[in-house]
């Protein structure tokens, strides 16, 4: 279709209304953009706004606007679960027809035996709580043992967290690299993540060194295609992370939205043809987790006001989606991922206008789509709407 280069940019956790089998999730009536927009008082989102994002769902401060400036639609996902890992694996066209394990009481006592054993140490914790909780929990104790604190949550995670005085960040990231080895099998978790803080008791703050380490993709992702087309594919934030580093030519592991941003605009000055993949986490971590609305919302017009720079650095053969890979509505009482569909905002010279493509069937839509508007072959799941974009 004669596109060179396709910028896709992940709104972590920004869903738009709960999806069909969202009771199955415990998740009715979920709607993150909906009622964060509802419990501030409105959003400020002019720039996603002109693009269709108020046709999606009702969203207090953004109207619809039927003569959107590109095309505009909604994603459903398929794949059993609604965890990051998940969510940007159908992205790139992998379905999972069964979920990763959840530990809601903590990880049996065998696999804590052998993983203590063969890291040295003791360890603290190994229950489901939120990672800035625990580390007010634990902090201290795990400081005065120097024994690294283990939890998971409602998503498929083994969770380390340590302070990085104590722990040095290599050190850690060592220790999760022993504990992926072991979660294999049935136990195969989606992701071990490391967790460095720092600080003193009373004042203990996560820091950007975050490292996720996840199970490779079981099947050929858009990223690997691509690649092995010649094509660049550079990673922005943790989506290396996501696909266990596999199918990129080049990364950049930003720490925060802010920085994800200026990695693609970096990116976007390049002259390579290819894809750019972006995570944009903060939605997510920062304030979905922590049921925080205002700073949630804070966080949604501060990258809608950066919209522009991105879009104006596209040259006339460039096309960016906006999207996202579940919900995290923070006005619900728990602080778990919610089954949502996702926004499917798409911006470019070449993209029609006032063009509402629907809603996807599956998140892994986006994938044949990309290697459709790219001409290249794609054996993967999905169907393409890419005929639906072009004028």
């Amino acid at each position: 279709m004669g596109i060179k280069r396709v910028v896709v940019i992940v709104l972590d956790s920004v869903g738009c209304g709960d999806a069909p089998d969202a009771a199955d999730y415990g998740d009715l009536g979920a709607n993150t953009l909906g009622h964060i927009s509802y419990a501030v008082g409105g959003l400020a989102l002019p720039n996603m706004g002109r693009m269709g994002l108020g046709n999606l769902t009702d969203i207090k401060g953004v109207p619809q606007d039927r003569n959107s400036a590109g095309a505009f639609g909604r994603m459903t996902e398929v794949s059993a679960g609604k965890d990051t890992t998940t969510g940007h694996w159908e992205l790139g066209g992998v379905i999972l027809d069964k979920p990763f394990p959840v530990y809601p009481d903590g990880f049996p006592p065998d696999l804590m035996e052998a993983f203590e054993q063969m890291i040295g140490r003791a360890t603290l914790g190994n229950y489901p709580a939120s990672g800035t909780e625990i580390i007010k929990e634990l902090g201290e104790e795990h400081v005065r043992t120097g024994s690294p604190i283990i939890y998971t949550s409602a998503d498929s995670v083994f969770q380390v967290a340590a302070h990085e005085e104590i722990i040095p960040v290599a050190e850690l990231y060592r220790i999760c690299r022993i504990a992926r080895d072991l979660l294999t099998g049935e136990k195969a978790v989606g992701r071990v993540i490391a967790r460095p803080f720092i600080g003193t008791t009373g004042s203990f703050i996560r820091t950007e060194n975050r490292k996720d380490f996840s199970l490779e993709p079981p099947a050929e992702t858009i990223l690997d295609v691509l690649k092995a087309a010649g094509k660049q594919v550079m990673g922005v934030g943790k989506i290396e992370d996501i696909f266990a580093h596999r199918g990129l030519t080049q990364s950049n592991h930003t720490g925060n939205n802010m920085e994800g941003v200026d990695a693609i605009l970096d990116f976007l000055h390049q002259e390579d043809d290819g894809l750019i993949f972006a995570n944009l986490v903060d939605f997510d971590s920062l304030y979905g987790h922590r049921n925080n609305p205002r700073g949630y919302a804070v966080a949604l017009e501060a990258f809608d006001r950066r919209l522009p720079e991105i879009c104006e650095r596209l040259r006339a053969d460039e096309i960016l989606f906006i999207t996202a890979d579940h919900g995290n509505d923070p006005t619900t009482p728990g602080t778990d991922h919610t089954r949502e569909r996702v926004p499917l905002l798409v911006s470019g010279r070449l993209v029609r206008s006032a063009n509402d493509v629907g809603t996807c069937s599956s998140f892994s839509d986006l994938a044949a789509t990309i290697a459709d508007l790219f001409d290249i072959s794609w054996a993967g799941a999905g169907s393409s709407f890419g005929s639906k974009l072009l004028w």
